[in-house]
């Protein structure tokens, strides 16, 4: 058994989750078709755990009288997670604050990731604890798989859609370099379904803010495809490189930085505030449909 990556599955489907980031790197149906990218040039990532931010942070922002000195989307995709349990069919892995993150984000946290094959698919599940005895945690976590599309290797990328469970919104918002737009744009997604092309995302990710769906299905021009289930997140975004062989559906608690934003870390919006040791609880799933 390796130390830095653990495969399971169950029912036609197997996964491995690397030690580096508590990140799943492989899905796989027993055919042998990928349903997760491969991390190739247009990406380097397969599916990281972003924590504890969304985005980037403010500038020269503080927390408890320390600078916060963290890069975009935080730093738990970059680290060891260590090991709990690994089954046949799973494993649970865990990150706690340690002085090296103290030197980033001036915050007490133990994070546990749960992987675990079911009879339908897939469920990662989230729990975020404040550890400390008399301080608030302030902290977003998001997560962001990236799905192959087209989805099957053997069809172009035309035709496919996303169908989401309930009628959301009918504005998005979208990012910039500098954080979140103030200004909301007409959604593309329209009786519940969002045809997907390239030139949706020349304007970077598509954003839900209060997304109102909880599940949506990512299908081909043959019906067939994926359905991603999440609870405990607010946020949804959307997103691909336009050309590059993935695309990325990510339940937040949290988002982007709003431009032009410069408070205290502990008031960026959308993010958690834990009270001490109170826990946060969530997951997303992904089956075959």
């Amino acid at each position: 058994m390796s130390d830095t990556q653990h495969s399971f599955g169950k029912n036609g489907l197997t996964a491995t989750v690397s030690a580096h980031g508590a990140e799943l790197t492989s899905l796989r149906t027993t055919s042998g078709q990928d349903l997760l990218w491969n991390a190739g040039p247009a990406w380097e990532r397969h599916s990281p755990v972003l924590f504890p931010i969304v985005g980037k942070p403010p500038e020269n922002t503080t927390l408890n009288g320390q600078p916060v000195t963290l890069t975009q989307h935080g730093f738990a995709r970059d680290m060891t997670f260590r090991w709990l349990e690994r089954t046949e069919t799973g494993c649970v892995l865990e990150l706690e604050d340690t002085p090296e993150t103290w030197q980033l984000f001036p915050a007490a946290f133990r994070l546990h990731l749960i992987y675990r094959m079911e009879e339908t698919g897939l469920h990662v599940g989230y729990v975020l604890t404040n550890p400390s005895e008399d301080a608030t945690l302030h902290a977003s976590l998001g997560v962001h798989p990236a799905f192959m599309w087209p989805l099957n290797p053997e069809t172009g990328r035309e035709n496919h859609r996303l169908t989401f469970d309930t009628n959301e919104a009918d504005h998005i918002r979208r990012i910039s370099p500098d954080g979140l737009l103030p200004e909301a744009v007409p959604s593309p997604i329209h009786d519940r379904i969002l045809p997907l092309q390239d030139s949706l995302f020349e304007a970077d990710a598509i954003i839900l803010l209060d997304a109102r769906s909880k599940a949506v299905d990512f299908t081909g021009p043959d019906g067939s495809g994926l359905r991603v289930r999440w609870d405990g997140f607010k946020d949804l975004g959307i997103w691909t490189k336009p050309g590059a062989g993935f695309l990325c559906i990510e339940p937040w608690y949290g988002y982007a930085t709003p431009v032009g934003f410069t408070g205290n870390f502990s008031e960026k919006p959308g993010l958690l505030h834990l009270q001490a040791g109170e826990s946060w609880e969530a997951f997303w799933s992904v089956e075959p449909v």
